[in-house]
């Protein structure tokens, strides 16, 4: 029985998914009784990073946003994980090049991939180094303003946390002056964090939009801004970033600290420059897809015999196929969801009705992928005001200003609470949080966004 069991496991096809952060951790969940999947990762654990500004400001929370990547995927899920780095990728022979953490390169060969490896957040950086994400990539790390610290380590993501604790609290004894640059739902939660932390601090933060929160509906920014008045942030929108210029933000003197928390940066080191856009966010480098999320190439041919997909943070569509996505957890994961349900079309593993071929006989084979959408929950923004205040948007387009502000107060930030204890305990392979959040990602039904697609729908309503 071993034997034919073993066999039955080394017939399976073959599928590498590169990042273990969300959308990572979906492909793993949803493909790992039909595949073997091997999972790769430059950083030894898993992180929240909507919430990893509080870290900083509150050393302890760092505890409840991580966890290890061995045990959750290894014991909880049953894949392979190597922690290590892609350094390359290539499409026509489906093999990727793997620096290991204490190996030498090795090969990994592959029938199907699935690229999850996320972004970057400061534009203004080369490899857009900042606290909000782990310097991790081989071509960044020796560039790095913190390059003592090994954060591909739990512990040294750790220590650079404590350490800037350890600044902001001379801040703070010093009444120091900190600019926050970028009013968006970063720049916002870091200097209302700073504020409830650090009340000696004097916070500026600058826009050069004439609001904060950027596209979200003028309900949600009226409702920021209020509160920033009243906590005495001084805000001052309609005004690029000068360093020299810091009397045009209201400022008496130049400020003690300044935090970038503008735009995002592309990190595809691995994938070769015909895939990669050349323009975009933060000069683009972003890895070009179709409307299946297929890898294609800057004139749209399909990369990598069409079994190479990239979801989430590190993916750019064409406007004219599916609109800009925000690259926020949700409308990744939903992205890797879809990924995955195409794999399994395109290797025989469900008919059209969603079930596996064995289950009830009445669907049918389909190799081709299928076309991917807008995600509603692309609309959804949960933006924290400090521990105790939030506000969250809905219904959100790709068209500014669109969105209805339906959440406010403790209520809100009751609600940002709940959705990061729920998603860090799914990750971790907790019961509450696998069955909320595999309900939230496998129904037929979406209320927001452009909706899914009538040639996606089979006569039972599932996605195929």
């Amino acid at each position: 029985m071993s034997s034919l069991l073993n066999n039955e496991f080394k017939s399976r096809p073959r599928v590498l998914v590169i990042g273990a952060g969300f959308s990572g951790f979906v492909c793993a969940r949803d493909l790992r009784r039909s595949f073997r999947v091997t999972c790769v990762d430059a950083k030894e654990f898993f992180e929240y990073t909507p919430g990893i500004l509080r870290a900083y400001v509150h050393p302890e929370h760092f505890n409840h946003l991580t966890f290890t990547l061995k045990h959750a995927l290894e014991n909880n899920l049953g894949v392979k994980y190597m922690w290590g780095e892609v350094t390359e990728l290539d499409g026509a022979g489906m093999r990727a090049r793997v620096k290991p953490m204490f190996a030498d390169e090795e090969i990994i060969e592959f029938d199907y991939c699935v690229i999850s490896a996320g972004c970057n957040f400061n534009p203004l950086h080369k490899y857009g180094e900042s606290l909000w994400f782990p310097t991790v990539h081989a071509v960044a790390r020796p560039h790095s303003d913190w390059k003592h610290l090994d954060e591909r380590y739990i512990e040294g993501r750790r220590r650079h946390i404590l350490e800037e604790y350890g600044v902001l609290k001379d801040l703070n004894e010093r009444s120091a002056t900190v600019l926050v640059v970028g009013a968006g739902f970063i720049g916002v939660e870091w200097v209302t964090e700073l504020q409830h932390y650090f009340p000696k601090l004097k916070l500026f933060i600058i826009d050069f939009l004439n609001k904060c929160l950027g596209p979200l509906p003028d309900s949600a920014a009226g409702y920021c801004d209020k509160y920033m008045s009243r906590k005495g942030i001084k805000a001052t929108y309609g005004v690029k970033y000068d360093p020299n210029n810091w009397k045009e933000y209201g400022m008496s003197s130049p400020p003690d600290k300044t935090y970038v928390c503008i735009g995002v940066k592309a990190s595809n080191y691995f994938m070769p420059e015909e895939v990669l856009s050349d323009k975009g966010p933060g000069g683009g480098k972003w890895i070009h897809v179709n409307k299946c999320l297929q890898v294609v190439t800057k004139d749209r041919k399909v990369w990598g015999n069409g079994k190479i997909f990239a979801v989430g943070d590190c993916n750019q569509t064409f406007a004219d196929e599916i609109k800009p996505i925000p690259k926020i957890s949700y409308p990744g994961e939903e992205q890797a969801t879809h990924a995955c349900e195409s794999i399994k079309k395109m290797a025989g593993k469900t008919g059209c009705c969603g079930c596996p071929n064995f289950c009830c006989g009445l669907g049918k084979k389909a190799p081709t992928p299928k076309v991917s959408w807008w995600p509603w929950g692309a609309g959804m923004f949960a933006t924290s005001l400090g521990p105790n205040d939030a506000c969250f948007v809905i219904a959100a387009k790709s068209e500014p200003r669109t969105g209805h502000l339906v959440l406010c107060g403790c209520l809100s930030a009751i609600q940002k609470w709940l959705i990061e204890c729920t998603k860090v305990n799914e990750n971790r392979g907790g019961y509450i949080g696998l069955w909320i959040w595999h309900y939230v990602h496998h129904t037929p039904c979406h209320w927001f966004g452009e909706g899914c697609r009538s040639d996606n729908l089979c006569h039972m309503g599932h996605f195929c």
